[in-house]
């Protein structure tokens, strides 16, 4: 199995910790920043605005991976400065724009991944199979950070796994997203996930570790046997 891979949620991250956190991802390599755009209208909370994801581009070069959590989500992606191979999931649900928006991604050359709710069936996504990089599989209901596992989403990742090896799409990777405790991630990993949201659960869990040591252990639960 190929190693997983951290995208660090930074709607979890404290403002005054943020050059802190920064500075450790970089030194620790981490391999995403992940950003939740969230308009109050596809779910109800608001984050992270334009000004704030610019300012965050300005004292980082870690890849992005956006997350829209919106309404009319090719508007609202073009109002960020999406770079050529930052990783861009937009929801299927709610939206009749889906094929234009996977064109849109490919035009700026982004990486392109269709989110998925709890209660969505990943078989709606069949037609779009050779036009992906990824599928994001949300564990929770989303909208805010902290909320529990959905019990069913552990076996949907399960079975979405084995659906793509069924289709011969090993390319397409498997994000997840809500409730990463280092357990389930473990047990995720098993499953077939190879990207890992890491919030409030784990990497930003009010303890008292260093980021480089959950991040080490992290890793080790995804893959990085040797570390």
């Amino acid at each position: 199995m190929n190693k997983g891979k951290i995208s660090a949620s930074m709607m979890c991250a404290s403002l005054d910790k943020i050059f802190y956190y920064l500075t450790e991802f970089k030194e620790n390599k981490i391999e995403f920043l992940h950003i939740d755009i969230m308009d109050g209208e596809f779910v109800p909370n608001l984050a992270l605005g334009t000004d704030f994801v610019k300012s965050l581009r300005r004292i980082t070069d870690i890849p992005f991976d956006y997350h829209f959590l919106v309404k009319n989500a090719l508007e609202k992606m073009k109002w960020y400065d999406i770079k050529e191979n930052d990783q861009v999931a937009f929801h299927y649900e709610s939206n009749d724009n889906v094929l234009d928006c996977l064109k849109y991604l490919d035009s700026i050359k982004a990486k392109k991944f269709i989110a998925i709710n709890p209660e969505t069936d990943f078989m709606l996504l069949n037609p779009y199979l050779d036009l992906i990089d990824g599928i994001l599989v949300m564990m929770v209901n989303p909208g805010f950070a902290g909320k529990k596992m959905v019990p069913t989403t552990m076996k949907k990742v399960e079975n979405l796994n084995k659906y793509l090896k069924e289709k011969n799409k090993n390319n397409i990777e498997i994000e997840v997203d809500g409730n990463i405790t280092l357990e389930n991630a473990a047990k995720l990993y098993k499953l077939g996930a190879s990207i890992f949201v890491s919030g409030s659960s784990f990497l930003f869990s009010n303890t008292n570790e260093s980021i480089e040591k959950l991040i080490k252990e992290q890793r080790k639960v995804i893959g990085y046997e040797d570390i």
